[in-house]
């Protein structure tokens, strides 16, 4: 069997694959849909991150093709639809890359309450920018985590552990949930009214895109801070840009973007209020060695037994 594996999968997932006795192909990102529908009829599986997209037309000819890999959690660059209407699996690795994504949310919430980029920027331009960046301390300050799952609940311990409140609003979490693991939740509306920094982890669907809208915005506390280190597409970009011009909010930083890589000529790159790190959530060796084994093992599994641990597209069965 061949696995075509894109977008710098870990040598670890790739030596998994090679014992087992796949063949393998190592690729840069495909960005040409053509090129990738012509490529993919030649593999029974393939490996991705979050730079090659596999939409419906690069389906269409992969006759061969029985599981795609996302290396990490979100699946919203995969049309999961198209490739279960194919019989295709779709699997992913989300346990791999917690600790990294929440590192990383944690990181930005540091270096918007103390101006560091600016600072940095300021010291390497050869000046002494003390005036305008004084900062804010965090203990006692309130963190509203919108998304309760692995990662959010990773920042809101985090949070927690250096004296910050924490409350949070999981849109898939029923009203009965509340109190889990010990973090108070509200509703969307009360959190963004009560938080001083709003944190997002939740996949992008159709209900959540743009669940941070100008609305939204404006409803959450004059001069609080957002974040965004989740998925593209949740906040509501060129609305940020116009709230933060009018000093609504104090700041924000972004992870990750609806268009990527992000365009050379967005605004979001001129803002001095926004702090912007070209997704690197789970950019951290661990977590790639981490995801690319976990998902190497579940498409050696599935296309050796039929076992489908980790598809998000059929039942967990063993």
């Amino acid at each position: 069997m061949k696995i075509l594996a894109c977008d710098g999968i870990h040598a670890d997932g790739l030596t998994l694959f090679k014992d087992a006795g796949f063949d393998v192909e190592v690729s840069d990102p495909i960005k040409d849909i053509a090129v990738l529908a012509e490529k993919l009829k030649d593999f029974d599986g393939i490996m991705v991150r979050s730079a090659t997209l596999i939409t419906a037309e690069a389906l269409k000819k992969a006759t061969h093709l029985k599981v795609i890999g996302r290396a990490g959690a979100g699946v919203d660059t995969i049309d999961v639809e198209a490739a279960t209407a194919r019989g295709i699996a779709v699997m992913n690795a989300p346990d791999g890359n917690t600790l990294a994504a929440a590192e990383h949310a944690v990181s930005l919430l540091f270096a918007l309450a103390r101006h560091i980029p600016r600072a940095d920027a300021g010291m390497k331009a050869g000046e002494w920018p003390k005036n305008g960046l004084t900062g804010t301390e965090l203990e006692g300050k309130r963190l509203g985590v919108i998304g309760l799952g692995r990662i959010g609940a990773t920042v809101a311990r985090k949070a927690v552990g250096i004296g910050m409140e924490v409350a949070a609003f999981d849109p898939f979490l029923p009203a009965s949930a509340s109190g889990r693991m010990s973090v108070p939740m509200k509703t969307l509306d009360e959190l963004l009214a009560w938080a001083d920094i709003i944190t997002l982890h939740i996949p992008r669907t159709k209900e959540t895109t743009n669940i941070i809208g100008e609305a939204q915005m404006r409803a959450m506390r004059k001069g609080s801070y957002l974040i965004n280190a989740a998925r593209g597409g949740l906040v509501d970009e060129e609305a940020l840009v116009k709230v933060l011009d009018e000093g609504h909010l104090a700041g924000a930083a972004l992870d990750t973007f609806v268009t990527e890589p992000l365009q050379k000529d967005s605004p979001l790159r001129a803002n001095p209020k926004l702090i912007l790190t070209p997704h690197l959530g789970a950019s951290t060796s661990e977590a790639q060695q981490a995801v690319s084994t976990i998902l190497a093992r579940q498409m050696i599994e599935f296309m050796k037994t039929g076992a489908v641990a980790g598809c998000v597209n059929l039942p967990p069965l063993s």
